[in-house]
This record gives structure tokens, sequence and C-alpha cells, in this order.
């Protein structure tokens, strides 16, 4: 398999649960409770994620990565910002520096 039909097939489960029942699937708890909640819980798992990287096992770290991607995902639902949306702006940077990218961005 590969990483962008895992990440397809993930988005699409999500979006089919966004409207499940909150008392038995977890995407639908999220969505009820409101968008600061879904983006309180992606910072929770991003710290998570930085804590298992610095100090944590490499089980832990791929454990805490996957909880990360799944709550960014979780997140662009709510908002309405597809998967493909994110993977073409990834497609677009492609080939382009890092620091000449970011530099691009910034107006100052």
């Amino acid at each position: 398999m590969s990483a962008p039909d895992t990440l397809a097939r993930l988005a699409a489960t999500i979006a089919a649960r966004r409207s499940a029942d909150p008392t038995t699937s977890w995407v639908a708890k999220l969505h009820a409770r409101g968008l600061p909640v879904i983006a309180r819980k992606l910072g929770e798992e991003a710290v998570e994620t930085i804590t298992a990287a610095l100090a944590g096992t490499r089980e832990e770290l791929v454990g805490e990565a996957a909880d990360t991607i799944f709550h960014l995902l979780v997140l662009l639902d709510a908002k309405g910002v597809s998967l493909d949306e994110v993977l073409a702006e990834l497609d677009r940077r492609e080939g382009t520096s890092g620091i000449a990218e970011k530099a691009a961005r910034n107006t100052d």
C-alpha cells in the first residue's frame, strides 16, 4: 500500500463518520464538540509526537505520528479542506528549497 492510498482511505473514512453517532464514533464526537476541540486535540497530539521524538521509543513516535496525522485529517475535514488540496500544495512545492519557499511567503 502506498502512503497516498492509505491517507485517501483514512480521509474518506473520516468524512463518512463525520455525522455518525457521537457515542460510537470518535470522529463524530470530535465534530459534535466543535472546531476548537478538534484543533486543541491536534495540538495535544503534535506535542505528544514531539515528546516521543525527543524522549520516547521508535514505536512511541510511530504511534504518536499516526495520531497526529489522523487528527490533522479530522481538522481538515471539519474545515472543508480536502486531502487532495493539501497534496496538490505539496506537489506544487516539490523541487523547491524549503528556505526559498518560506522566503517567498514572507512579506516582512
